[in-house]
């Protein structure tokens, strides 16, 4: 059975990702792309359905593990009652290749270790043909085979096969040194060398750490910042420019329920947030690339607009189910693609224009090209902006006019018209401003509960959301507006839960899907920049500190967190809440405490507490 969510640590190389556990265990790597299929999946399922186990035999070990500074080099230190091992790992940066690298060295006594080395293609369920061999330089390796994958294992001492695993045991004494790799490549090409291990340790240490130096931030939570943005680097592809919500599928929304998606792929709305997000923090070249990848991945007919496309900008990401994995914690269906692609979520765009907005602001100047092509989708916006739409949220019940969308369709037609007003670009700003204006008055007319003094989830309803809370960040209304502050008393009221922050309440019926869920960390990171935006911010601060305290041991955050178990949950390490980590930590970066004008005040529905620190974090049950 797979771990907790919040006990593993990621590895990446800017094209994929892997997870590995606190035990030793790699339980989900997909090669040689974040959107390829998995050949370890035991995440999903078990050890049959493919990992790589470097651990210590003693289960009872005591086992720690940090990144080296700000890097995603992971080591992790094994405790048992007869010696400590330290082992190393990483996926190298910048050599065009696809490996994975662990090093065991031993510290003090000895430490009797267990290796295992299986791999099942296909998301753990093709079984491949495995050999044993030499390559061109004579190393020993193991290669494992099917169709046009294959993964080699090379190392100081190579497992055994054993009822179709290779696996090991063996002592690791104090000074002993152990080093291995997995590479991927085609099976069709020559086995690629075997890598120099300690230059690349050396040279991916020292591009991480250059890069993360960059960093222009430095206000509060400067160390959680920074992690953040590294998250949202490894979850860049290198190549492309494209972004991913995550590396990860199906990890469930509830535990045991159908709430189980595919994140692997790049929403334009997340990319266009983490674009915000880099060029906030001083990141321009970021910015360039990921352009670049929009660019090409919608260039066409404005109406072909999708949300969401592969890493390369491909169009196809079907959806369909893998009926022989069991899921995590039995959370059943596992999904590959993402039956979303086909939404139309009238608010993307709105995140988009925000986002290369932000980049003109800047050193980034807009080419004639990229002008051109937000111009088109303006003009089609101009033409449907008044249908209802499946919102944020993906909504997979009847389609909306949710009220978030339209803020953000707001958002579209006033960046735009910046762009005329304020660089001189070529426009219709005098028929996007009367657009801008009727949805404007639309919005207030329609969006508004003027019982209750709140933003509403969608025309139709009276319940909120807490999406709601991003209009003070969008410029659409001032944070200390009386609406704004009817909404976030609304959304104290409505959606905390032990003081963390609901997306929605599902009992509506408004997503179309059975079961709960439970707290959505990004949107409780929102409400710290409301808090801010408003005013309150001794409480921004209270919520702020909580929330960071939730990241696990190496400071990764998942999609949602179940408070009464202190449990992560969703896919993880998930872009969405280490981008609005961010936001909320510039936000509270641009007030003073000094200005707090509600002093004293409380959240209603539960008060950040001084006793849910960090060292709760990842402390797990069951």
């Amino acid at each position: 059975m797979a771990l907790p969510i919040e006990q593993y640590a990621v590895l990446g190389d800017m094209g994929t990702g892997a997870l590995v556990g606190l035990d030793g265990s790699v339980d989900w790597l997909c090669l040689p792309r974040f959107d390829s299929p998995a050949c370890f999946a035991a995440l999903l399922g078990g050890p049959e359905h493919g990992r790589w186990l470097i651990g210590p035999v003693d289960e009872a070990a005591d086992s720690t593990r940090r990144y080296v500074g700000d890097t995603f080099v992971l080591e992790t230190t094994h405790t048992t009652d007869s010696g400590v091992v330290k082992v190393t790992d990483l996926m190298p940066l910048a050599d065009n290749r696809a490996d994975v690298v662990r090093r065991i060295e031993g510290i003090r006594g000895t430490v009797r270790m267990r290796h295992e080395w299986i791999v099942r293609f296909g998301y753990g369920d093709i079984r491949p043909w495995v050999t044993r061999r030499e390559d061109e330089e004579g190393g020993r390796l193991i290669a494992a085979t099917a169709g046009p994958d294959m993964l080699v294992l090379r190392g100081d001492r190579l497992p055994k096969a054993v009822d179709g695993r290779h696996q090991d045991e063996f002592d690791v004494a104090e000074g002993d040194s152990l080093t291995y790799s997995t590479t991927w490549f085609k099976s069709y090409r020559p086995v690629p060398p075997m890598l120099d291990v300690d230059k690349r340790l050396s040279e991916t240490t020292a591009l991480s750490e250059r890069w993360a130096g960059r960093c222009s931030y430095d206000g509060p939570y400067r160390e959680a910042v920074v992690r953040s943005l590294l998250v949202l680097r490894l979850l860049t592809h290198e190549e492309t420019g494209g972004i991913v919500a995550a590396p990860t599928t199906s990890l469930p929304e509830t535990f045991g329920g159908e709430r189980n998606w595919d994140y692997r792929f790049c929403w334009l709305r997340d990319a266009a947030l983490t674009l915000e997000a880099f060029l906030t923090a001083g990141y321009e070249d970021e910015a360039r690339l990921w352009r670049d990848w929009l660019l090409r991945a919608i260039a066409g007919d404005p109406k072909d607009l999708q949300i969401m496309y592969t890493v390369d900008g491909g169009r196809e990401l079907p959806e369909r189910e893998l009926d022989h994995l069991p899921g995590y914690a039995d959370s059943r269906p596992v999904r590959i693609g993402n039956g979303a692609v086909c939404q139309r979520q009238t608010d993307v765009l709105g995140e988009v224009l925000i986002a290369l907005d932000l980049a003109r602001a800047g050193e980034l100047r807009e080419g004639r090209h990229s002008w051109a092509l937000q111009r088109a989708l303006i003009a089609e916006l101009s033409n449907t902006w008044q249908e209802p739409d499946n919102g944020i949220w993906e909504i997979r019940g009847p389609q909306r006019r949710f009220t978030h969308s339209r803020v953000m369709v707001w958002a579209a037609f006033d960046r735009a018209i910046r762009g005329v007003d304020e660089k001189g670009l070529e426009g219709d700003a005098a028929s996007w401003r009367s657009i801008r204006d009727t949805v404007r008055d639309e919005i207030l007319e329609h969006g508004y509960d003027e019982k209750r003094g709140t933003f509403v989830q969608h025309y139709d309803t009276k319940e909120v959301d807490a999406s709601l809370l991003l209009i003070p960040l969008s410029g659409f209304l001032p944070g200390d507006d009386p609406r704004v502050l009817g909404t976030i008393a609304a959304v104290e009221e409505d959606l905390l839960h032990d003081g963390l922050v609901m997306r929605y309440r599902t009992r509506s019926g408004v997503d179309g899907l059975e079961g709960d869920e439970h707290p959505f960390v990004a949107c409780s990171f929102w409400l710290v920049a409301a808090y801010a935006k408003s005013g309150r911010v001794k409480e921004a601060h209270a919520l702020m500190s909580r929330l960071v305290g939730l990241a696990n041991d190496v400071g990764l955050l998942s999609e949602e967190y179940e408070p009464t178990a202190k449990r992560m949950v969703g896919n993880f390490p998930q872009a969405f809440s280490h981008l609005a980590l961010v936001s909320a930590a510039f936000a509270l970066s641009e007030v003073d405490e000094g200005d707090d004008n509600e002093p004293g005040t409380t959240m209603s529905g539960g008060q950040a507490d001084d006793e849910h620190t960090s060292d709760d974090r990842g402390q797990a049950s069951g």
